[in-house]
């Protein structure tokens, strides 16, 4: 049995993609996954599951979420392992100066990947910063100038539906939750 992360994109934002956790957390049951937990209400589930092929589990997710709630948009569905290694992996120092800079981890959809990915990423030099990571980009912003940041532009480039984007600190908290699985 697999423990996986399934990060949903837009729910709960802006009034938009409303979904409440409970349902959510039932809907993922109700399909056969086991030990279902949400964390924040922004659609990130923790759960376990035996489907070893993650493309028909995330159709089969979707398809649910479609069905369910009209929820339309795609997915990342990441295991545990890969989680982790999301987590090890960020660029030295990453996440450890929060009274300066803001950080983020964007998830990249299959098929695309951080090398081809990297090069879509809008940053502002002496305000941003950009990493390439496993299935995902890791984004430095400085606290002082959050609003000259080039990830604000990031909505208007089309790679930007194929992604979904985690703080750092809900990242950290997702990996250690699953790692209690």
């Amino acid at each position: 049995m697999n423990t996986c992360i399934a990060l949903l994109r837009g729910i709960n934002v802006g009034g938009k993609n409303i979904i409440r956790m409970a349902d959510l957390r039932q809907l993922f049951q109700d399909i056969g996954c086991r030990d279902v937990q949400t964390y924040i209400q922004s659609g990130n589930v923790i759960f376990r599951s035996d489907e070893p092929n993650r493309d028909k589990l995330a159709e089969t997710i979707s398809s649910a979420l479609r069905q369910a709630f009209d929820y339309q948009n795609p997915l990342v569905l990441i295991h545990l392992s890969e989680l982790h290694r999301v987590v090890s992996e960020a660029p030295s120092g990453f996440g450890e100066d929060d009274e300066n800079f803001k950080y983020d981890v964007l998830y990249l959809m299959p098929p695309l990947t951080a090398s081809e990915t990297i090069q879509q990423i809008p940053v502002r030099d002496d305000v941003d910063r950009a990493w390439k990571g496993p299935g995902v980009i890791y984004y430095r912003r400085t606290s002082e100038h959050l609003t000259r940041s080039m990830l604000n532009k990031l909505p208007s480039k089309p790679v930007y539906k194929q992604m979904t984007i985690r703080n750092w600190k809900t990242t950290n908290k997702l990996s250690e939750l699953a790692g209690q699985h």
